[in-house]
């Protein structure tokens, strides 16, 4: 079998389900595919947050620099990016049960690898070229195959979804890296206090393959490969025009679009700021806040389980309490995520203060992000280029949060204060941060009118 057959979209299955077990058995297998990937990619996103909570171990004991550090995670940032795009258009065709368990499989895979290389320079030194390069390598590997998480993931709910259930849907599962994220900041750290930093990346690395085997075992390509009709048949949807077209010409439609252009970018300014948090948020407690490495780690998991609870109810706040306007939760969640990181950086605090902060700015970037890059897009795209969309949203994303991981890496370095390695001025990147979020929701608010305009004349 080639690699093509082996991951091509399911052909439908020549034996049927009874008719009369044709609801009981979509409804199941709906829900074990839905609840699969959901779990399966908060599992890449502990593949993915590994090296956040690990980043001070390796400063203190002197392993990687924070502009080095910066680098190695703008190598998975950058990779992610192109990735993202390429397969989001790929996973349109392809089966995705396969195809999404063989990137957390890889991806869990490059974390072992960096474990055990963390071992090893423990036992015997490394130079600190070869890590880096080495680190840097890895990482980017698993740029590559942490994008084949997200597109299998949402096309999913094409495929098993009613159009009008999937904005409910589409909340709950953009809440999976939120839940990945909690699990890595609580578990990882613990695993690196008790054992150091090197069996933070093992331990990752179990998540993954647990993460590969739920794939394996819950997650089903398509309706008609298990033997159903497809989903307008089971929902009693009508077949529109869009249905009826070539994928590939729906995707050359999407790259045309200056709508998901819009949302690219704004959804890149987006990702500055919530991988800022996640990606630096712990250094700057420690640092600035004067954090142990444990609470500076809990703080940030609040973060990420708040941005839970904001993007499962996005779809509910935009559609029930703002009846379908996009523009006013948009405003509201843009302006208090802004404020709220505003506080964050700027009013200091304690333990406490500091996890209603960074809550409240999860929490609105939440609803913001699955506003903008999730119900704003679902609104101007056709259902059958959803991995092409993601793609163009995906790759402005990972761009800006490469760029942003660089450009915060130098500046936080660049700006020491007089006690070297013990002190740092985290005033300059503050500043980029906080001109970031403003741009983040002040651009789809500016345009959306005539970004919708455009959708219902085309």
């Amino acid at each position: 079998m080639s690699l093509y057959s082996f991951y091509r979209i399911s052909k439908p299955s020549e034996a049927k389900v009874p008719e009369d077990r044709v609801d009981g058995t979509y409804k199941s297998l709906r829900n074990r595919t839905f609840w699969g990937v959901t779990m399966a990619y908060s599992l890449y996103y502990v593949c993915r947050m590994s090296l956040s909570v690990i980043k001070q171990p390796l400063i203190d004991e002197g392993v990687l620099t924070a502009g080095q550090l910066g680098l190695v995670g703008s190598a998975l940032l950058f990779v992610y990016a192109v990735g993202k795009f390429l397969n989001g258009f790929i996973a349109d065709y392809c089966n995705i049960r396969r195809f999404m368990a063989t990137g957390l499989l890889l991806s869990s895979v490059a974390n072992l690898l960096m474990g055990l290389l963390g071992l090893f320079h423990g036992s015997y030194g490394l130079p600190q070229v070869v890590i880096l390069l080495s680190f840097a390598f890895l990482w980017g590997a698993n740029g590559w195959m942490q994008s084949m998480g997200a597109p299998p993931g949402v096309i999913s709910l094409s495929r098993w979804f009613p159009q009008s259930k999937r904005g409910t849907w589409y909340g709950i599962f953009s809440a999976s890296p939120y839940l990945g994220e909690t699990l890595s900041f609580i578990a990882t750290a613990a695993v690196v206090g008790a054992f150091g930093w090197q069996y933070g990346f093992i331990s990752a690395a179990v998540a993954g393959f647990v993460g590969s085997a739920v794939i394996l075992l819950f997650v089903s390509d398509t309706p008609e490969s298990r033997g159903l009709p497809s989903v307008q048949k089971l929902s009693g949807e009508s077949l529109t025009k869009e249905d009826k077209m070539p994928t590939k010409e729906l995707q050359k439609l999407i790259l045309r679009h200056p709508g998901i252009w819009v949302i690219a970018v704004s959804s890149a300014f987006i990702y500055i700021t919530k991988y800022a948090v996640a990606g630096w948020g712990v250094l700057f407690l420690q640092k600035a806040g004067g954090f142990s490495l444990e609470d500076a780690s809990r703080v940030i998991a609040f973060s990420a389980a708040f941005g839970v609870l904001g993007t499962v109810l996005a779809g509910w706040l935009s559609d029930t309490v703002f009846r379908g306007d996009r523009v006013k939760p948009a405003i509201v969640s843009g302006v208090l995520g802004t404020l709220s990181l505003g506080f964050f950086l700027f009013a200091g605090g304690g333990f406490f203060l500091n996890i209603f902060y960074v809550s409240l700015f999860s929490l609105s970037t939440g609803v913001l992000y699955c506003i903008v890059a999730g119900l704003m897009a679902v609104d101007i795209v056709p259902r059958k280029a959803t991995g092409a969309a993601l793609g163009i949203v995906g790759i402005s994303s990972y761009v800006a949060a490469g760029l942003q991981d660089i450009t915060s890496g130098y500046l936080i370095q660049g700006f020491m204060g007089p006690g070297g390695t013990d002190m740092y001025d985290f005033g300059p990147v503050s500043w980029f941060w906080m001109a970031a979020s403003v741009v983040s929701f002040a651009l789809p608010v500016m345009n959306w009118k005539k970004m919708k305009h455009k959708h219902e004349s085309a």
